[in-house]
C-alpha cells in the first residue's frame, strides 16, 4: 500500500515538472516574437524669433560704399532707392547715386596735373530684381531672420565728365530682415558705360559695393 501511494505521488511531481516545462517554454517565445520595446525620444525643441517681412510694398533705402571707376582710384558712393516689390519673386528700382572719382594713372605719376575739372559722377537707373533663394539666416540659438539672395539687372544713364552716358548694370545681393519693417543687404553691381577720358573711347566697367539699409513703407 505504501509502495502504490510513493508511485502515485511521484507520477504527480513528474506531471507537474513538464506542465511547468511547457509554460516556461511558451513563455520564452512569447517574449522572443514580441518586437523590441520603442524609446520614445524627448528632444527639447527651441522657439525661434523669425523676423517677417511687412505687407507693404514699398521699400525706402539708402546706401553708402565703394565705387571703383575704371581707370580711377576707387572712392566712397552714397545714395538712396526705391523699390517695389511686384511679387515674393520679383521687384523693380529706381536708384540715384553720386560719387567724386579719384586719381587716375596719369595724375598720379605727374605731380599737379589734373585730367577732370570736375570730378563728380551721379546716375540714376531703373531696375529689375529676382529673389533666387529665400530662407533664414540663425543669429545664435533662438533668432532666425528672414533672408532672400538676389541677382538684379537694369539700365539708366550716368553724368560724368561733362557727358551723359547710357548705362547698363547687373549684378547680386544678399538682404535680411532683423524686423517686419527694416531690412539690411549688401550688394555689388556692375555699372557699364562709354568713357573716353583717357583718349581711348571703350565701354568700362565700374564695380560698386554697397551696404543699404531700408524700410517697408
Amino acid at each position: 500500500m505504501e509502495s502504490r501511494i510513493r508511485s502515485i505521488f511521484l507520477t504527480m511531481v513528474r506531471f507537474s515538472c513538464c506542465i511547468l516545462m511547457v509554460i516556461s517554454g511558451t513563455v520564452a517565445a512569447q517574449e522572443a516574437d514580441a518586437p523590441p520595446q520603442v524609446i520614445e525620444s524627448q528632444v527639447e525643441r527651441r522657439d525661434l524669433n523669425v523676423g517677417a517681412i511687412d505687407t507693404e510694398d514699398f521699400e525706402l533705402t539708402g546706401f553708402v560704399g565703394l565705387m571703383s571707376v575704371e581707370d580711377f582710384e576707387s572712392s566712397a558712393v552714397y545714395g538712396a532707392r526705391l523699390a517695389y516689390h511686384i511679387s515674393p519673386a520679383f521687384f523693380a528700382e529706381g536708384s540715384y547715386g553720386t560719387t567724386d572719382v579719384g586719381s587716375d594713372a596719369f595724375e598720379r605719376q605727374t605731380p599737379g596735373a589734373n585730367t577732370l575739372s570736375d570730378r563728380t559722377l551721379n546716375y540714376y537707373d531703373l531696375s529689375l530684381g529676382w529673389n533666387v533663394l529665400q530662407g533664414e539666416s540663425f543669429v545664435g540659438s533662438t533668432r532666425a531672420w528672414n533672408s532672400v539672395f538676389y541677382v538684379i539687372a537694369g539700365v539708366g544713364s550716368t553724368d560724368f565728365a561733362g557727358d551723359d552716358q547710357f548705362t547698363a548694370n547687373f549684378g547680386f545681393g544678399f538682404k535680411f530682415l532683423p524686423t517686419d519693417s527694416f531690412s539690411v543687404r549688401f550688394d555689388v553691381r556692375d555699372y557699364m558705360f562709354d568713357l573716353d577720358v583717357t583718349g581711348t573711347d571703350k565701354t568700362t566697367h565700374n564695380m560698386q559695393m554697397t551696404l543699404n539699409l531700408g524700410w517697408f513703407f
